[in-house]
């Protein structure tokens, strides 16, 4: 009876050599693509906190110049340089040590009702008014100050704390450094109700000569600012800090400054900070004190130069096994496939090089019989 079946009989060994010449490339080759594209999505991670800083630095120093451009305005106001003018005319034949008389008499009675009628003029005059418009326009001038040369205040929109601000730190740092040049504050949190804000102090000069004769200073908050940066999505894990150059965190989601939270990413990133090829790099791998390794990026505001209480850094973290998950785990699959191949060619090398010994001692074996009874007959045969 025919046989209706159809069999394909392939050698052990072609198929071994066809197996190791094929299936081993393409496993290290598959194994290869995954960890080079692990390495890009790490750098593409990497490149991608890197711009959300540098853009959230960016709108960090644009939102401070147009703060001071706000400020400046209002410094050369016609109406508050006629003010500021006509107070130092007032006041430019005393003597020095009459003005100081005068000073610490109108300080010595500023918090009690006897000043009330010089609080009263500061408050109500054409300029106060002029200053109280000003901040209805823009809500994010929270008091407006106007002071002559002497320190002496001309208007404002509330009542300051001393009636010469020559006791202010903004008074002093102004003339420190030059008395031509825009000074900012630290940044101050409202404890009460958590406006963060920063004073900027504006010089008004003369015009023509530009000599100064007054100053400008304004309470500006940073609100706008902070939301803007919250809404900032950095991924599931992400967060994204403004942070001063010591560390302390200003403004992240669900932190204050008056919190006074030191960051772990920027103590991770402190010595990248000092070089230049970690500046360009803009983003780093590292180990926060929780024991999870993070993406971070950062950026410099560039602040610092101009304004020296400015030293702000804008950090962006991802937890690394979020950046890069997904290709990782890809990689970690081909390596596994890679591994399993290499060990089913191990076993079938195996396989066939023992099935091999023995067939060929099957081959050997009965050729020792026929020689152990071929002996025997040699010796009887007849004479």
């Amino acid at each position: 009876m025919a046989r209706d079946s159809l069999e394909f009989r392939f050698p052990l060994q072609r198929l071994l050599a066809a197996l190791i010449l094929i299936l081993v490339p393409v496993t290290v080759f598959g194994f290869y693509i995954a960890l080079q594209a692990d390495k890009h999505v790490h750098q593409m991670s990497g490149a991608y906190l890197r711009t959300i800083t540098r853009t959230s630095a960016v709108t960090t120093s644009e939102f401070i110049a147009q703060r001071i451009t706000d400020v400046g305005l209002i410094a050369n106001e016609t109406g508050v340089v006629e003010a500021i003018t006509a107070a130092n005319r007032a006041s430019e034949r005393l003597t020095d040590s009459a003005i100081r008389l005068h000073a610490d008499q109108v300080e010595s009675k500023w918090n009690s009702p006897e000043a009330d009628p010089l609080v009263t003029t500061i408050l109500t005059s054409d300029l106060a008014a002029l200053l109280r418009r000003h901040r209805e326009l823009n809500p994010m001038l929270l008091k407006i100050t106007v002071a002559d040369r002497m320190g002496a205040t001309v208007a404002a929109t509330d009542k300051p704390l001393h009636y010469f601000q020559t006791d202010s730190d903004y008074w002093r740092a102004l003339f420190s450094r030059s008395a031509d040049a825009v000074y900012i504050s630290e940044l101050h949190a409202d404890g009460r109700g958590g406006v963060a804000y920063v004073s900027i102090v504006y010089p008004v000069l003369q015009a023509g000569s530009g000599r100064f004769i007054g100053a400008v200073a304004a309470l500006v908050t940073l609100s706008p600012l902070f939301v803007h940066l919250n809404q900032q999505q950095v991924a599931r894990t992400g967060r994204l800090f403004l942070v001063r150059d010591d560390g302390t965190v200003i403004n992240a989601p669900g932190i204050t400054a008056s919190m006074r939270v030191k960051s772990g990413e920027y103590a991770a990133i402190r010595d990248a900070l000092g070089t230049l090829q970690g500046r360009e790099a803009g983003y780093l791998d590292a180990t926060l004190p929780n024991g999870l390794a993070y993406l971070i990026g950062f950026a410099d505001t560039g602040l610092k130069q101009a304004y020296p209480n400015l030293g702000w850094i804008v950090i962006a973290s991802q937890e690394e096994r979020e950046a890069a998950g997904p290709v990782r785990n890809t990689a970690q699959f081909a390596l596994v496939v890679m591994i399993l191949g290499l060990l089913m060619l191990t076993v079938l090398g195996a396989y066939v090089f023992l099935h091999r010994t023995l067939y060929l001692a099957d081959l050997e074996m009965p050729q020792k019989e026929e020689k152990r009874t071929e002996a025997p007959d040699s010796g009887n045969r007849p004479e």
